[in-house]
């Protein structure tokens, strides 16, 4: 599998830059995002590189679905399964990393702001 190496999270899956996984599976990686926007606050990615969600699911289904229950279990690791999962996809709805990546966020009452 070839990973770009100017993506930041592509480092982190082929560890050319370290982090702490708090989970992984086959397709997918799981880590704590570095400007927490809740008490559990953890980027789950695919292995693989797609720029965006839309773009894994219809490449890997497979990997799509890796990801996700990798976020469910993260949630119920941290958050007793009480979470939200966002994927943002392109520059105006906030993505600023070009990787495919889910926000699993918990650990209190989230409120709804979607903008």
């Amino acid at each position: 599998m070839s990973l770009p190496s100017d993506c930041l999270f592509c480092q982190f899956v082929d560890g050319t830059i370290e982090t702490e996984l708090v989970g992984q599976n086959a397709n997918a990686i799981a880590f704590r995002d570095i400007s927490p926007q809740a008490p559990v606050h953890v980027l789950v990615i695919p292995r693989e590189h797609f720029v965006d969600v839309a773009a894994l699911g219809a490449a890997s289904p497979e990997a799509l679905a890796d990801l996700v229950a990798l976020a469910q279990e993260v949630a119920l690791d941290e958050a007793d399964g009480e979470y939200r999962l966002i994927f943002n996809s392109g520059p105006m709805a906030g993505q600023s990393v070009f990787h495919v990546h889910g926000h699993v966020l918990g650990g209190t009452k989230l409120g709804w702001s979607p903008a």
